[in-house]
């Protein structure tokens, strides 16, 4: 039934009026500060460490989990939340050893990085390319899998759902970090709670349908039923092993994906630039621990889901609609839950979508105003400067709403959509930002190898075996069978694995060479000091760490 009744809507309000209401009184309460450039993209100095921990998490969460992970839930099973749990190990890393190095150094852009470790060239191209990626890629993907979720829970028409989320996400954004950062505590609460009541239960009607009761009855029918779901490390003859070749999640890509998205990128690492290092810390170990139970909210559900259509529970549409596309697998599991509850988890996926969306386009306005316009134009005054970012935000939405149709986000599966095309400049990047961070060597001219070097190997990777055949490395696992095409392919994680050797190779040679000709480099301050941390933080770690090495044990 693709509608709300009063009751869900009663609910959905509920969470509209408290996000909006707390949001302005944020605002308020900040609106007599001087509004400094800083102030409006960073909240210098005003995050708490649960507000970054949430903000982090709600930035992340958004319908690429709850749309497309679900879907890759209802496809591979519970092997697609390596990129959730490898995210919490991932954050520990971040805290430890990325963050101090750009609180240390007074970077509060990744462009500013570039430009202080490199030269203002290698910043501008990157400034340019990731606004591009975060609009064309990020951004739009965000959009349209969030209208898609909306439309199949309320059957309210596709294109008003596109706006309507740009229209609620602009609005928030417009009040700056601090009203996104805090807001987001709500939002996460909300995204938690109705994840949670979606999976407990999605879970009782496979064991309801399956004649039993109760949620652990439920996991249990639908391990036996859906077996080859719960494994983290897929074996080479399953059709997923393209997305998640065995292994490489622990060993390979995996760490390239996470350690660039959450310790190279604007839109995440921008939470904790404000803050001193205990808070930021804080913020990001809280955010690991958020993390260990996302595929709990964003997986099971799927697998849920694919239980429920092996036994032909949905209608005849539903069915049809699951066949042709396994993102559809989330809007068409919410429209089974009760009236009430229905409401709550369309909270919390507009929470998702909203909080992501507006994450993504202060990301966008800092980058294009504190890097690119304000680098052009350097005597504009700071409240101008506000200004501009509020205008980017507008701009960057509505280009979002009209392009994302037409990027057939919906045919490849909206995860790997974004996670692939994502991977084109993620060797790159991180390989330019780890030695730019650790090897005082590295040369901008070795930083330009790998941006531009990194993008052209990896499109060479991925259009490769249409002129080579590469069934040696079959055997070998660095191959297999594509889904489409009937070609070997290079799974696209493992692609990256290799782009990013090349690239940490070339910077190398490149770096070696200049130097030993007296080319001068711009090293960061950096000493082993800074990665001391307290023992409440490592006792946190730890206890993640051990958490990790459990449930990949009982789940290999």
């Amino acid at each position: 039934m693709k509608e709300l009744i009063a009751g869900d809507w009663i609910v959905f309000a509920v969470y509209f009026v408290i996000v909006a209401a707390y949001g302005l009184w944020v605002y308020r309460r900040k609106r007599n500060a001087d509004a400094t450039s800083k102030d409006y993209f960073l909240a210098e100095g005003s995050l708490t460490w649960w507000a970054i921990g949430s903000s982090l998490i709600a930035s992340n969460i958004s319908a690429e989990q709850f749309v497309a992970m679900s879907g890759n839930g209802f496809t591979m099973g519970l092997a697609v939340s390596a990129y959730e749990w490898m995210a919490a190990i991932t954050l520990v890393i971040v805290a430890i050893f990325f963050i101090p190095v750009y609180l240390r150094n007074k970077i509060f852009t990744m462009p500013q990085f570039l430009h202080q470790r490199y030269n203002s060239t290698v910043a501008m191209i990157m400034a340019v390319f990731w606004l591009l990626l975060y609009v064309i890629v990020n951004l739009t993907s965000i959009l349209y899998l969030g209208a898609i979720a909306v439309n199949g829970i309320s059957g309210i028409n596709f294109t008003v759902c596109l706006i309507g989320l740009a229209f609620f996400a602009v609005i928030i954004t417009l009040g700056g970090m601090k009203v996104i950062g805090f807001t987001d505590v709500i939002q996460v609460f909300f995204l938690i709670m109705g994840g949670l009541v979606t999976t407990y239960i999605a879970v009782s009607l496979v064991a309801e349908h399956s004649g039993s009761t109760g949620v652990l009855n439920g996991l249990k029918i639908m391990s036996e039923k859906a077996n080859d779901h719960f494994h983290m490390i897929l074996k080479k003859d399953n059709p997923s092993f393209i997305d998640l070749p065995g292994l490489t999640v622990l060993l390979g890509g995996m760490w390239i994906v996470n350690l660039n998205y959450w310790g190279c990128n604007q839109y995440i690492t921008q939470r904790a630039l404000g803050a001193n290092l205990k808070t930021a810390r804080n913020g990001i170990l809280f955010a690991a621990f958020l993390k260990l139970m996302m595929p709990l909210i964003v997986v099971l559900p799927g697998i849920a889901a694919y239980v429920l259509y092996k036994d032909q529970v949905f209608d005849a549409g539903a069915q049809g609609s699951l066949k042709e596309n396994a993102d559809n697998a989330y809007p068409i599991l919410l429209n089974l839950l009760p009236a009430g509850f229905k409401g709550l988890s369309f909270a919390a996926l507009t929470a998702a979508v909203v909080a992501s969306l507006a994450g993504k386009a202060n990301s966008i306005a800092t980058i294009f105003t504190l890097d690119i316009f304000k680098k052009l134009k350097p005597e504009t005054p700071d409240y101008k400067l506000v200004s501009v970012g509020k205008i980017t935000v507008v701009v960057a939405m509505i280009l979002g709403v009209v392009i994302s149709p037409f990027l057939g986000i919906d045919k490849k599966g909206g995860f790997t959509f974004i996670q692939e095309y994502t991977g084109f400049v993620s060797p790159g990047i991180f390989a330019m930002f780890i030695l730019g961070f650790f090897w005082k060597k590295a040369t901008s001219n070795a930083a330009l190898f790998a941006t531009i070097g990194g993008f052209i190997f990896s499109v060479i990777f991925k259009f490769l075996p249409k002129y080579v055949d590469l069934s040696f490395l079959y055997s070998s696992g660095f191959a297999v069978v594509g889904k489409d095409s009937g070609r070997y392919e290079i799974p696209f994680l493992d692609r990256m694995g290799f782009v990013f050797i090349i690239c940490i190779i070339g910077m190398w040679i490149i770096s070696t060479i200049e130097t030993s000709r007296g080319v001068k480099t711009n090293g960061l301050d950096v000493d082993t000091s800074m990665f001391k941390t307290s023992k409440s933080f490592a006792i946190g770690s730890l206890l993640i760490v051990g958490i990790l090495v459990a449930l990949y044990s009982l789940l290999w």
